[in-house]
């Protein structure tokens, strides 16, 4: 028997995970062109909004499977690995349910340029919840905004209202942002210690981190404005 596989990517959306199976071959396409109230529906899920809540791997499938199948068996994995990692979360988190937990894990993912800082990533929002900090965070900006948002935040977008916006609302969005991993979910229930409250990128994926408004302005002003990297990018080159 032939088999194919796909890859749901993590950080991508709802919206890109629907796009990336129509795009397989083999697969019967029963999805496209539907709400979300439509596919909850069809896939019987009790969930309020899709997103966040189908895992990204790769999925093997044969000749004949629908769209629908694979995303039945993303959310079941979802279900899986948020149920284990929140078994195994760090005391004192500031998360009332495991789905504000992957509110979280879905910044975090979307944050993170290099692995080894997701926990440190984590870190910073999970203080900054803590002592009523709002998040601000610019990828629940781009999210807010939807097909409006052309590839660049503006000084007005920081001010935009949406239920987004974490640079205006307090604490966590309503939903998550993105697909994340178990990585991402393991570090926003184990996020590292320490005082830092800010971090800003560097251009090359990793991002400098401060305890202090101070030290977050100085770094801002090296890495952002005074010796910003010609290739700059938030994520490291594959190559």
């Amino acid at each position: 028997m032939v088999t194919y596989s796909v890859t749901l990517v993590e950080g991508l959306t709802f919206k890109n995970f629907l796009e990336t199976l129509s795009k397989q071959e083999k697969i019967d396409i029963a999805l496209t062109d539907k709400s979300f109230a439509e596919i909850k529906n069809f896939l019987k899920l009790d969930i309020e909004h899709p997103e966040g809540w189908f895992y990204p791997d790769t999925y093997q499938y044969v000749s004949g499977i629908s769209d629908a199948d694979i995303l039945l068996q993303a959310h079941k994995r979802m279900q899986r690995v948020l149920a284990e990692e929140w078994e195994k979360r760090a005391k004192d988190l500031p998360y009332k349910t495991a789905y504000e937990a992957l509110i979280m894990a879905s910044i975090i993912e979307k944050e993170t340029g290099v692995a080894y800082e997701r926990p440190e990533i984590a870190g910073v929002f999970v203080r900054r919840l803590q002592k009523g900090m709002r998040l601000q965070t610019d990828p629940t900006i781009i999210y807010g905004l939807g097909d409006s948002y052309k590839g660049n935040i503006r000084r007005k977008h920081l001010r935009q209202p949406t239920p987004y916006n974490t640079y205006v609302i307090n604490g966590l969005p309503p939903t998550p942002i993105a697909m994340p991993a178990r990585a991402a979910i393991n570090a926003a229930l184990n996020p590292a210690p320490g005082k830092t409250l800010f971090f800003v990128a560097k251009g090359d994926g990793s991002h400098q981190f401060s305890e202090t408004l101070a030290q977050h302005n100085k770094a801002v002003q090296k890495y952002q404005i005074k010796n910003r990297v010609k290739e700059y990018r938030s994520a490291p080159s594959s190559q």
